[in-house]
């Protein structure tokens, strides 16, 4: 290989994960300004966390609160671009539910391979958590 066309395969390279950096910067930016849904029928309190957007798709929860105490986490959205996403998601999110059960909080553990889903998930549960708990 010529150094003229090592030179090039180089620079299209750094212009690659230039322009992946700035899209994932960019989605970041777009998930801080989510908004929160909320729901309250007398002592339950249902509140829907922001999407969080990851790599491999987007993670939102909803939590329900029953005079204080959650009750109930469902995982709205998660990552399903390929099969593999979706089978380690929807695993991984029955561990997070229960979890966040026991805990009553979205101080939990990160699943062993899907640690983005799992971070994505505590993310969304604490975003539903917090406007609950304000309401």
């Amino acid at each position: 290989m010529s150094v003229r066309r090592t030179a090039v395969v180089i620079t299209a390279s750094l212009l690659a994960m230039l322009a992946l950096l700035a899209a994932k910067a960019g989605a970041r930016a777009r998930n801080t300004a989510a908004t929160v849904m909320l729901v309250t029928k007398g002592q339950v309190v249902t509140a829907t966390g922001p999407e969080v957007v990851l790599a491999h798709g987007i993670v939102q929860v909803r939590v329900t609160l029953t005079s204080g105490r959650i009750t109930n986490v469902t995982a709205l959205q998660l990552p399903h671009d390929n099969p593999d996403s979706w089978n380690t998601s929807t695993h991984a999110a029955a561990i997070l539910r229960s979890e966040a059960l026991s805990a009553q909080s979205a101080d939990i553990n990160v699943v062993s391979g899907a640690t983005y889903t799992s971070r994505g998930y505590a993310r969304s549960l604490q975003a539903a958590l917090d406007a609950a708990r304000t309401n």
